[in-house]
């Protein structure tokens, strides 16, 4: 009896040794892939802000909060089944989707750069965003577009991720991308929450506080839409060089590696003339590299954007899931 008994603990210890180590190496793949992911959740963080813009204090967190309810929904219900049935049974097509996406990407980043040096009307996908007599109704139109603008970044974030697994069971890759997606989406409108909500913070402070926490309160309302503007920059600049990221490990992918290896060469001898600096180095030169190619893709596309890119998105949008009304 008592061999037996300590038989079976036996057998609990390496069963328990064995899920703990499932659960680590879930855990580091989830952390990999969400790296990898970085460059699109700046470009959401950076993005999603706009949305709330002119609406009354009390109507900013629950818009945030709708936008990333719609956010989980986009990831977790549609594009996770989604790419599993990729990855199982077409997983040829999980580059050129990244392709796609980095097209857009690109386009979008390099449409927002032509933007500050030639001013004009945006494009025709950007039109749900403008303004409405009826506040109710410009929420409506507001979230929905927040959403639909979600579904294309969150793709890229899951085909990212996807892409980035190691090979391992279908459950296993699914628990992984949903720890993704939910710690992403968490993190994004997290901070997005919190940037919105910051002048608010900062008006209280400078009424009802006094000396530093006053004077904090004013730095936090002036700098906010210098912060914002930063931010929006920042934003174009992911949507440029993880798009031309993309964009060049794709053509790799598919036997154009010139590109790649250029500017991996570029970047490893620019972090050997920095050793103190080489990792940070490497990796602005890379991103940079990106950029460039990005740029020149997305300005590439714009002359295409109002006969071809625009009414595609517009058909694009009708297909995609839309948020549920509420009762």
């Amino acid at each position: 009896m008592s061999v037996g008994l300590l038989a079976l603990l036996d057998d609990v210890v390496a069963l328990t040794k064995v899920a703990a180590a499932s659960l680590d190496d879930v855990a580091a793949q989830a952390g990999k892939a969400g790296s990898k992911a970085a460059g699109v959740v700046i470009d959401d963080a950076a993005v999603t802000p706009r949305y709330v813009v002119g609406f009354s204090p009390d109507r900013e967190l629950p818009i945030v909060w709708r936008i990333a309810r719609g956010s989980l929904i986009n990831k977790l219900v549609f594009l996770l089944p989604a790419a599993l049935l990729l990855s199982a049974f077409a997983p040829w097509a999980i580059t050129p989707l990244l392709l796609l996406g980095g097209l857009y990407l690109a386009y979008e980043g390099a449409e927002k750069v032509y933007e500050m040096i030639v001013p004009h009307e945006a494009p025709a996908h950007e039109t749900g965003a403008q303004a409405a007599p009826d506040a109710q109704v410009l929420e409506e139109r507001r979230v929905s577009s927040a959403i639909k603008t979600d579904f294309i970044l969150s793709a890229e974030i899951m085909a990212i991720t996807l892409s980035s697994l190691d090979a391992g069971t279908v459950w296993s890759r699914a628990v992984v991308m949903a720890l993704v997606a939910i710690g992403i989406t968490v993190a994004v409108y997290g901070a997005v929450a919190l940037i919105v909500k910051a002048d608010d913070v900062g008006v209280a402070l400078a009424r009802r506080g006094s000396g530093v926490l006053a004077a904090i309160g004013r730095g936090l309302v002036r700098g906010m839409p210098v912060f914002l503007k930063a931010l929006a920059l920042l934003g174009t600049a992911a949507m440029v060089w993880v798009g031309g990221g993309i964009i060049v490990h794709s053509l790799a992918a598919y036997g154009l590696a010139g590109p790649e290896h250029g500017i991996h060469a570029a970047a490893v001898a620019a972090a050997g003339a920095v050793p103190a600096l080489g990792g940070a180095v490497e990796w602005l030169v890379t991103a940079a590299g990106a950029g460039v190619i990005g740029l020149v893709v997305g300005f590439a596309l714009i002359p295409l954007a109002s006969k071809v890119l625009a009414p595609a998105w517009t058909a694009m949008t009708r297909l995609l899931p839309m948020r549920r009304k509420e009762a």
